[in-house]
Formats: structure tokens, C-alpha cells, sequence
């Protein structure tokens, strides 16, 4: 889960308190592995492929996931970043998140695009970004990588790669990190 997010849960502000590790740095290490090894099977190769983050928990899986390509492939991957706040159905309905930067390395026009984000949880994020992405191009392709998909789905959406499946309760909060994934609650910060 991303700081900034961390900061606007549960209603002003909490904290994460973990229960259990579902996930070490190592697995999340074999899971991005295994994720571009897919990546790379499907489209056969990296050529004409884009890698977007989606703010903010997406992003440093991105920049790893982009690595282990590049590491693979040999070649450069195109990568950037993408922030939907202003896409989202539930704009006044949930505390706004403060925009964080979107950067997209190209047009999408024709490209491959793998959207890639820490935790699929409802799918609302995965749809309002397809719609952001429709203003910067019309890609061939657009797939999904996650690292953990927890189910929960509200909308149609289901993901291309998937680091893990963990079946969650509505209240349980996933934290994916370089250290590996956890799960476990916000609990309210009482203020002084």
C-alpha cells in the first residue's frame, strides 16, 4: 500500500498493523521473474512494449518488473507512470488522494501497454486507468500485472499476470514492499 494512501485510511489517517507475511522478499523476487518471463512469452519479446505504474503502489513494482525485462531482453523498456485520481468513479465519495505524477514515455497509439499495480482489489483503479490511458493514445493492447490479486472484484477486470492469489476479507489491508507482502489492519491514529 502507498504512503499517501496510508495516510487517508481509515477515515483521517491510520496506521498498518501486519498479521502475517503471505510473501518474502524472495517470492516477490520469483513472482516478478516468473511475471516478465510471461510478459516476454506472450508478446514475443519486448518490442513495441510500455510498462505504466500506476500511482502510487504500482510504481516500484514497475521500475523492478522493468529491470527484470531489460535484464532478459537486453534492450530498453519504455516505462512511465500513471496517476488516475481524476479518472475515478468515487470522486467525493472517499477522501482525494493528492495527484501524484503521470509520465507516459511515449504515445500509446499501437503500443503494448502491461499496466502493472501492487494489489487488484474491487478493479476501480484498474478501470479508471483505461480510461486515462484512451487520452494519451490508443494502445493494440492493454494487459494487467498485479503482485497480489485479493478478489473482491466490483467491476469486470481480470488480470493478465498475477504474482499471487490471496483470498482477504474486505477489511484486511495487503502492504506488497521490497521486504516482501503482509497482511493485516489499518487501525484508527488517535489524534492529540
Amino acid at each position: 500500500m502507498a504512503e499517501r494512501e496510508r495516510m487517508l485510511r481509515p477515515p483521517h489517517g491510520g496506521k498498518f498493523v501486519p498479521r502475517s507475511e503471505v510473501m518474502s522478499a524472495e517470492d516477490t523476487k520469483r513472482a516478478i521473474t516468473r511475471i516478465a518471463h510471461e510478459i516476454l512469452e506472450r508478446n514475443k519479446g519486448a518490442d513495441n512494449l510500455v510498462i505504466l505504474g500506476l500511482q502510487t503502489g504500482g510504481v516500484d513494482l514497475t521500475h523492478r518488473l522493468a529491470q527484470t525485462l531489460e535484464e532478459l531482453e537486453q534492450t530498453p523498456i519504455q516505462v512511465g507512470t500513471l496517476d488516475v485520481a481524476f479518472y475515478r468513479d468515487d470522486i467525493g465519495l472517499r477522501p482525494m488522494i493528492p495527484q501524484a505524477e503521470t509520465y507516459i514515455p511515449c504515445n500509446l497509439d499501437n503500443k503494448i501497454v502491461v499496466l502493472v499495480d501492487d494489489v487488484l482489489f474491487t478493479g476501480r483503479t484498474v478501470r479508471a486507468a483505461l480510461n486515462a490511458i484512451s487520452d494519451w493514445g490508443r494502445a493494440s493492447c492493454i494487459q494487467l500485472a498485479v503482485m497480489i490479486d485479493r478478489g473482491h472484484r466490483e467491476v469486470p477486470i481480470r488480470p493478465d499476470y498475477v504474482g499471487k492469489n490471496i483470498p482477504t476479507r474486505r477489511d484486511e489491508v495487503i502492504d506488497v514492499t521490497e521486504e516482501g507482502v503482509m497482511i493485516g489492519e489499518m487501525v484508527k491514529i488517535k489524534r492529540q
